[in-house]
Parts: structure tokens; C-alpha cells; sequence
């Protein structure tokens, strides 16, 4: 499929694409009616369902992806789609208020349960709050509902929760699973989710807490900071890794680039600085940090965006030395050449949203090309199934390959679908 940019065909396109393909793949099979919450844990083409464990990193992105279509604007809903939406919506809210925390006023999420919520260990791991991340998604869930719903008590929850989730961040006690952060190194994942975080929480304050809106603020400006001055190099290359003394490590675990969490994370760094009022003067630093990105990043052989990339060419020769074993270095070693569906839709809204910032054609090119690719190898080919096949090879050949957790997951998805859609609706508005 080659697509010349234009920007009604294109909404009209991604709205067909979310009510027809992705969400008629969710609804109704995603809503526990039994115990609450949602179930994902789908083969990778969708075609059996192959557990009942709810992983609470997955359902704190479903229920912000429900309050999500829920606040839509414009014509892609109506009234009573959005009405269903925040049915689904406090559903998984209310299976987290029930569930999700380890034990009463002990703001630590626990990482997996039973269908019926229980908490569920992992063999190898004591305790259950194994992976700050699903904490992360929790807050942001809730931030969210809180607004779609105008629901008080979600924010009280998403606050406290937020808070214990930084003081954990800030004093580096926690747990990262499944991919933990070796001992002698900082990651960049973690000034990045920080920031999005921060930022959900931020426009719930303002309906809610407005004196602690402007504590997220500053935590917002430390975040963003730090994502640009600890991390990128003068290549405008964002590593994934670091000393913890802010030097860059000589290894491939310090010299690699993850093209789809950059990319990602350019999108939450131009939210943070148009929360901090300096998004006219960042522009050129963020368009200058995705050039670097999409060139290196892209798969000159078979088109597509790179798992991971050496910072200096896919021609590098590097010994991995003692982080060999590391479950990170395994991933770089092992998967650098998958093609993922969240690293090409993160790709697209990115793209699109410097095309709409800058105006400049180079965006427009690489936005149709991202568009193309990604649409022309991710939905499954079996339409009466729908959604899409999460992970591929180099090639383009689908894999029957876990990715981070054993879920099928439509967050990344949905979610720039969405925010795509919005961005093409307010485009269309100024005409």
C-alpha cells in the first residue's frame, strides 16, 4: 500500500481502522463479566485465549484506553459507544481498587493475579510488586478515568499510588521486571515513563488538586531535563543505558538505541514541554532527536523500524563482555531485527505530530513510509479475526514470540490511533 498524505483520507482511514479492525476484535472479549477487570492473555494472532492471569501492567493500559474513547471528541463515537467505553472503563477500575495494591494503604501494585484477582507469585521472586511499570500504568489508568468520569476517588488513588511510585523511582527501590536494570547503570526508561506519568497526572490535578498540579510541574521539568542532558548524545541519539555515573558505557549495552522507545518518548517529551511552556523552544531539539532516530533506526534491507541499533551502524562488531547474560543484553543480542506493532504505531504519531508542529516535508515522507509499512505488515491477513500480529521477523514473517509479558496487548495501538485521530480532527478544524 503507498500512500500519498492527505489528511481527511487518512482520519477517515484510521477511524474505520480503530471501529472495524481493533476495537471489534476487543469488544466484548476483552471484559471479565465474571470477576471484573479484562483478559489479554490471547495468542499473538488472537485466535485462543490462553490464560486467565491478568497482569495489572495490562490492565491499567486497558482502563486508560477505554476512558481514553470515552473523552474522544469529534464524530468517531456517539453518545452511547462513549457511554460503553466508560462501562468497560470502570470496570478494570474497579477490580483495581479491589486488587491491585499488595496489601490496604501499601501503595505497591502487585504485578499478576488470578482471574478472580488474588495475587499470583512467580517462581524465582519473593513478594509480589515485581515491576514498577505496573504501577506506572495503574496511575496513569486512573488519572485518566478520573477525568472521563469525574471521579474523585480515582484521583485520591492515581495521587497517592503517583506519589509512592516517585519516592520509589527517586531513591532507585524497586523492581523492574521482566527486564531488571543491572547494578552500575541508569535507564533511560525511567525519565520516560516518569514524564508521561507526571503528565496524566498534571491535567487530572488541574480539575482536582490544583496547588499539586504545580508539584507535578516541577517533577515534569526534572524528568524532561534529564531525558535530554543524561541521555542523548551529540549524535541526538537517546541511549537506553548509562553508567550511573552519567558516562556512557563502551559496550553494546551502553552504545545501542531502541528506535521505538525514542520515538515514543519524543511524543511525552513535547506534552512535558508544552505543560512547561517551552515547546516553541524545544522543537528543534525534538525534530533534530527523531532525524537521528528514524535514519538510524530504519531497516535499510526490508523497510521497517529495528528492535534495537547500535549507535554507530548495524555494521558494528561489539562483544557484549559481562553483560552477557543480563536479561536486557539478552533481548538486544537476541531480538534486534523484530519488527514490533507498538515501535511502528509510537513511529507514526510521532511522525505525524512533527509534520503538523514543523511543517516539514521530511516528516510528511517518513510519516507516509512508517504508514505504509506498518499497515501493509501488521493486521492480521485473517480480517474475521481482526487486530493485529504484534511481533514479525526482519523479514516481515509473523512470530509466535512473547514480547515482555505473555499478553496480546492493543495499548500502543489504540492508543496512536487515537491520539492520531485527534491530531487529524484538529487539523481539519483549522482548514
Amino acid at each position: 500500500m503507498k500512500t500519498e498524505f492527505c489528511a481527511k483520507r487518512t482520519l477517515e482511514f484510521l477511524k474505520r481502522e480503530l471501529k472495524e479492525n481493533l476495537l471489534s476484535f476487543w469488544m466484548p472479549r476483552c471484559l471479565d463479566e465474571e470477576c471484573g477487570g479484562y483478559l489479554n492473555c490471547f495468542s499473538n494472532d488472537g485466535s485462543r485465549l490462553v490464560s486467565k492471569d491478568k497482569y495489572l501492567w495490562s490492565q491499567g493500559r486497558f482502563l486508560w484506553m477505554f476512558s481514553k474513547l470515552a473523552l474522544l471528541k469529534g464524530d468517531t463515537f456517539s453518545r452511547e459507544e462513549r457511554e460503553l467505553f466508560l462501562r468497560y472503563a470502570k470496570s478494570g477500575r474497579d477490580f483495581m481498587l479491589r486488587h491491585a495494591l499488595v496489601a490496604k494503604d501499601d501503595y505497591r501494585c502487585v504485578f499478576l493475579t488470578e482471574q478472580d484477582g488474588s495475587p499470583k507469585g512467580l517462581e524465582g521472586y519473593e513478594g509480589y510488586d515485581l515491576s514498577i511499570s505496573a504501577d506506572c500504568f495503574v496511575v496513569m489508568g486512573f488519572s485518566l478515568y478520573s477525568r472521563a468520569a469525574k471521579d474523585e476517588e480515582s484521583w485520591l488513588f492515581a495521587k497517592r499510588l503517583g506519589d509512592s511510585v516517585w519516592d520509589r523511582y527517586r531513591s532507585d527501590c524497586y523492581r523492574s521486571l521482566p527486564y531488571p536494570v543491572p547494578e552500575g547503570y541508569q535507564s533511560h526508561a525511567k525519565p520516560m515513563i516518569l514524564t508521561h506519568l507526571c503528565c496524566e497526572m498534571y491535567r487530572a490535578a488541574l480539575t482536582f488538586d490544583p496547588s499539586y498540579a504545580e508539584i507535578l510541574r516541577e517533577r515534569i521539568a526534572l524528568c524532561h531535563r534529564e531525558v535530554f542532558e543524561i541521555f542523548r548524545d551529540e549524535a541526538d541519539l537517546i541511549h537506553e543505558f548509562k553508567y550511573s555515573d552519567n558516562t556512557f558505557a563502551p559496550n553494546l549495552f551502553g552504545q545501542h538505541i531502541n528506535p521505538g522507545h525514542t520515538l515514543e518518548d519524543l511524543w511525552f517529551q513535547w506534552d512535558a514541554a508544552e505543560i512547561l511552556g517551552t515547546a516553541e523552544a524545544e522543537l528543534d531539539r525534538i525534530g533534530r532527536v527523531a532525524k537521528a532516530t528514524v535514519e538510524l533506526g530504519w531497516d535499510p534491507k526490508f523497510g521497517g523500524f529495528l528492535h534495537f541499533v547500535p549507535c554507530d551502524g548495524l555494521d558494528t562488531a561489539y562483544t557484549p563482555g559481562d553483560t552477557a547474560e543480563e536479561a536486557q543484553m539478552k533481548l538486544v543480542l537476541d531480538d534486534w531485527g523484530s519488527k514490533l506493532w507498538w515501535v511502528h504505531s509510537e513511529a507514526m504519531y510521532t511522525l505525524l505530530l512533527m509534520y503538523a508542529k514543523t511543517k516539514d516535508s521530511y516528516f510528511k515522507e517518513w510519516f507516509e513510509r512508517s504508514f505504509d509499512y506498518a499497515f501493509s505488515v501488521f493486521p492480521n491477513p485473517d480480517r474475521s479475526v481482526g487486530e493485529w500480529i504484534q511481533i514479525r521477523t526482519r523479514e516481515g514473517k509473523p512470530q509466535e514470540k512473547v514480547v515482555a509479558l505473555p499478553v496480546k496487548d492493543p495499548y500502543h495501538i489504540i492508543r496512536n490511533v487515537a491520539l492520531m485521530i485527534e491530531l487529524l480532527e484538529s487539523w481539519e478544524e483549522a482548514k
